[in-house]
Parts: structure tokens; sequence; C-alpha cells
């Protein structure tokens, strides 16, 4: 059974940084494509980054380009997500996601293409 873990959230200040974990269990990340999503309160689920276990591609949301990077470690099936230069509005659960279907980043923060996901992980930013 495919497996998601998400961990490393937590509360940090305005500038601080927080890397996040998704393990992976059932499968192996050598032909997937792994997405962060968040969602704050009151807002839809969005598409943070992502990466192709295949090519180590990735894709980064507008807000998020130049302070996360996501990568992965496929010989210990996780994907990580560094974010640096918090802002308060990073606040959120934060989220990864498998799709064994389309390995690429292509349309990648589309959450329907997605066949698992782990439980979020809460980040939040003080001011």
């Amino acid at each position: 059974e495919v497996q998601l873990q998400a961990s490393g959230g937590g509360l940090v200040q305005a500038g601080g940084s927080l890397r996040l974990s998704c393990a992976a269990s059932g499968f192996t990340f050598n032909d997937y494509a792994i997405g962060w999503f968040r969602q704050a309160p009151g807002k839809e689920r969005e598409g943070v980054a992502c990466i192709s276990s295949r090519d180590l591609s990735t894709y980064y949301g507008d807000s998020v380009k130049g302070r996360f990077t996501i990568s992965s470690d496929n010989a210990k099936n996780t994907v990580y997500l560094q974010m640096n230069s918090l802002k308060p509005e990073d606040t959120a659960d934060y989220y990864c996601a498998a799709d064994e279907l389309t390995p690429t980043v292509k349309a990648c923060a589309d959450p329907l293409r997605y066949q698992s996901w782990g439980q979020g992980t809460l980040v939040t930013v003080s001011s």
C-alpha cells in the first residue's frame, strides 16, 4: 500500500527556514512525480513545488521561487522541501503527493493528477 508521511513543520519567525520531508513506503521514487501543496484557512490548495524522480526536473509556484527548493533522495524514498526566507503568508498546512502515472512536472500544480497523499504538516510563520 502506498503511503506518504510528511513531517518537519513547526513555528518559525519571518525570515527563518524549515525543511519538510516526505517519506514514502509501498513504492519507490524512481518513476514518479512528487508534489508539495499547501492550504491555508479559507484558501484553495496551492501547488508549491514538484519534482520528477525520473530526471529530477522541478517546478515552483511563483510565490515561492527563489525561496524554496525541492529535492529527492531516491535511495531513501524521500522528497524534501527546503523553505528559506519564510513569510507569514507561507503559513499553511503542507501536503506531499505522488503521481505514478505522469512522471514529469508538466501541470504538476494540479492536485487532481495525484493518486496518493500524505497527511499535512503545519507550518506557521510569525511576523
